[in-house]
């Protein structure tokens, strides 16, 4: 398995993974509970998660109101494609 199949497959897990946790936050949300803190949600959309971050932003309606949420979404999905085309090209 190459590097890029690799990280393919962690960008793959990692973006489900950030979906999970902005519908948990929002169910958590409405049920006016415990939720998990923004600093996690853009932490897991900065690791790689940006793709589930930006789909369970709109799918959800969750933190569209919270420019940073979209820049910083916007900001990773256009970091890891890099990262995926450059090691792609690369290797």
């Amino acid at each position: 398995m190459d590097l890029y199949q690799i990280f393919g497959i962690y960008l793959g897990a990692i973006s489900v993974i950030t979906l999970f946790a902005y519908l948990i936050d929002k169910l958590k949300a409405k049920a006016g509970a415990w939720r998990i803190p923004e600093k996690v949600l853009l932490g897991l959309s900065l690791l790689g998660g940006a793709f589930g971050g930006i789909i369970g932003m709109y799918l959800f309606h969750h933190k569209t109101k919270h420019w940073y949420f979209v820049v910083l979404n916007v900001f990773g999905v256009i970091l890891h494609t890099a990262l995926f085309i450059a090691i792609y090209t690369l290797l």
